[in-house]
């Protein structure tokens, strides 16, 4: 029996301004997509590496995907990561190896006039958000957190680079 391994995925935290100027953080709005199901249903989007595909290459084409979104300004690569493992009960219906997924994240901006459509399956909904109101939308805790450290990291450059 193969030895059992995580899915390279990629991920990508799409930011715009927010429009809001009395607001204390950044003035930077994040994307957030909601898959439909139970658990864990808000998150960025994100998704599977394909033979080839640099992080940067798949976090676009799944935003794009998920999301309709095309035209962004990708700015940087995070050095971190998110594993976990998939649940049980959807372990039973992978006929493979893989026993979760081991996320690396890409940074990208976009204008705020930018039309987010989702498909209705695949995603649902989505939101746009600062990130004082994450806690509202992403309940796990560990995955919480790398989206609040991605943001910071994220804002952070923008900040160095004006």
């Amino acid at each position: 029996m193969p030895e059992e391994t995580y899915r390279e995925a990629a991920a990508i935290l799409v930011l715009r301004p927010s429009g809001d100027t009395k607001s204390r953080e950044d003035g930077l709005e994040m994307l957030l997509l909601h898959k439909p199901r139970k658990r864990d249903a808000w998150q960025l989007p994100q998704g599977g590496m394909e033979e080839g595909e640099s992080v940067g290459q798949t976090a676009v084409r799944e935003l794009a995907e998920e999301a309709g979104l095309q035209h962004v300004t990708v700015f940087g690569e995070s050095g971190a990561t998110y594993r976990y493992d998939f649940p049980a009960s959807f372990r039973r219906f992978r006929p493979d190896h893989i026993k979760g997924q081991r996320i690396r994240f890409v940074f990208a901006l976009i204008s705020r006039e930018a039309q987010v459509t989702v498909d209705q399956q695949e995603v649902d909904d989505y939101v746009w958000l600062l990130p004082s109101a994450l806690s509202q939308y992403i309940v796990r805790k560990e995955y919480r957190s790398i989206v609040e450290e991605l943001y910071r990291e994220a804002a952070s450059l923008i900040r160095h680079e004006s």
